[in-house]
């Protein structure tokens, strides 16, 4: 593997590791929500924390790309406080990340949530607990299969990402060229053995997290209380 492909390798695992660890913050009490919540606005919800699913990674990136440059209102506030474009930087491909694997973090946990029964969580309300001591007493050990499986599909997902990152990253070398792209341009060049090799890091990298989910759900099975 030459150097500028294990730069991207590295950059590229440095991403998925943020935009994982920004997701676990910021999607588990949306995913609790989304859960508990009988609001009529669900629907809606859910259908926005969804959308990534079914829009194309470059309509997203395109938007993304309008709405971050440093002309719009959030770019320019970016550009005045930090120095740099959110566009063509790796605080972009963070934002893009967080946003397009943001159903792979939320419906796991949503659908681990839904299974806790009510009862107790009103137990332990009942002991005195605060909300907040009874999720994390009772509500996040009872999710641990859901949690798991969140944060490796996020992980999983955020390193294969190529058409949002390409839209709003580009391909700068230390700086936004992260392995899918590093695949993409090997084969435009015609280097096949180059594509080929950081291919099979990606898919062995993949198969692993996915395959530890599936082992560590064989062998902590759900206990719905």
């Amino acid at each position: 593997m030459s150097a500028p492909d294990f730069a991207a390798l590295i950059l590229t695992l440095k991403l998925a590791l943020t935009a994982t660890a920004i997701l676990l913050l910021v999607g588990t009490p949306l995913a609790w929500w989304l859960a508990r919540t009988r609001a009529r606005l669900k629907p809606v919800a859910e259908a926005i924390v969804a959308l990534p699913l079914v829009l194309p990674p470059t309509v997203l990136g395109f938007y993304l790309l309008i709405l971050l440059n440093p002309q719009s209102a959030i770019g320019s506030f970016w550009l005045s406080v930090t120095g740099e474009t959110l566009t063509f930087s790796f605080s972009g491909l963070v934002l893009a990340s967080v946003l397009y694997s943001l159903p792979f973090m939320v419906q796991p946990l949503q659908s681990a949530f839904e299974t806790i029964a009510r009862k107790p969580m009103e137990l332990a309300a009942s002991l005195g607990a605060s909300p907040w001591d009874a999720f994390v007493s009772v509500a996040v050990p009872a999710s641990a299969r859901g949690f798991v499986t969140a944060i490796v599909l996020t992980f999983a997902h955020t390193l294969g990402e190529f058409g949002i990152v390409l839209m709003v990253g580009g391909n700068i070398p230390d700086r936004t060229r992260v392995i899918s792209i590093a695949v993409y341009e090997n084969v435009e060049r015609l280097d096949y053995a180059q594509a080929h090799s950081l291919s099979l890091v990606l898919l062995a990298l993949s198969f692993s997290v996915l395959l530890f989910v599936y082992i560590f759900n064989r062998r902590f099975p759900v206990h719905v209380g």
